[in-house]
């Protein structure tokens, strides 16, 4: 625990030189929220908003002394994690992430622009590796289908899906984004033990959606280590990104990045 009172979070994710995704929008949105940010860089990332060029992973002893780095210096009160490009690099990253302090896993697999960002094997240990010890999962609707291995059409399927996760895969929370059945965004959290909440937001006709997933996870990561409870930190974190979304800057020649200097 952080012997000040002043609130610390770490993410260890990817980059983005453009800014949009990764530890930038992280660090980005942890700032925005009064939140010391930290970061512990798994991949380089040579990417832009009209896709990823190329990606070169850290070598593990890299990341170990990274992290050991924060830890015994200024240990943080919440983190997430991004983009884990291997198993490997998971396995470190658990003797980290393990019962410490809560924990955002955003099971990023692939890019807003489509492109892959982690291997297969990779793909398959997250709920081996680090499911079971994370406090929130914040899998959009394609990742989620990937993990419970089964189309989510409707939002029965969204409830399935959250109960075979929470109950096959062991996090404490799930939240399902980007529910397309209806008018508005509905994104779905279910808390083991406890009544499904659903947030609702309009939802915005935009390309500029790059980094939408780090970004909602970095705010509630934010909260967290501000002491909120979960159901407060993923309402701040679904209010930022909806007002982050609406009042993109128009950057870029591709899906363009949100907003993160906006105020909630």
């Amino acid at each position: 625990m952080n012997k000040n009172s002043f609130p610390t979070a770490l993410t260890i994710a990817g980059t983005d030189p453009s800014g949009g995704a990764g530890i930038m929008a992280d660090l980005k949105s942890f700032q925005a929220r009064q939140v010391y940010g930290m970061a512990a860089v798994t991949s380089v990332v040579a990417q832009n908003t009209k896709g990823v060029r190329l990606i070169q992973n850290v070598d593990l002893e890299m990341l170990e002394a990274q992290l050991a780095c924060v830890f015994e210096d200024i240990p943080p009160l919440a983190l997430k994690t991004g983009m884990i490009p291997n198993v490997e690099m998971m396995r470190i990253i658990r003797k980290y992430v393990d019962g410490l302090v809560p924990y955002v896993m955003d099971p990023v697999m692939v890019a807003t622009s489509g492109d892959h960002l982690i291997d297969a094997q990779a793909r398959d240990q997250f709920k081996a590796e680090l499911m079971p010890v994370a406090t929130l999962v914040t899998p959009n609707l394609s990742e989620a289908e990937y993990l419970v291995g089964f189309s989510i059409e409707s939002e029965t399927d969204v409830e399935k899906a959250a109960q075979f996760v929470l109950n096959e895969m062991g996090p404490k929370a799930v939240i399902i984004k980007g529910g397309h059945f209806g008018e508005t965004a509905k994104d779905y959290l279910y808390i083991k033990g406890k009544k499904l909440v659903t947030f609702e937001s309009p939802r915005y006709d935009t390309p500029n959606t790059h980094g939408t997933g780090c970004t909602f996870s970095a705010v509630i990561t934010a909260e967290l280590a501000k002491g909120k409870s979960l159901v407060e930190a993923v309402g701040i974190g679904k209010d930022f990104i909806t007002k982050a979304i609406k009042e993109n800057p128009g950057l870029g020649k591709g899906h363009g990045p949100v907003n993160h200097m906006v105020i909630v």
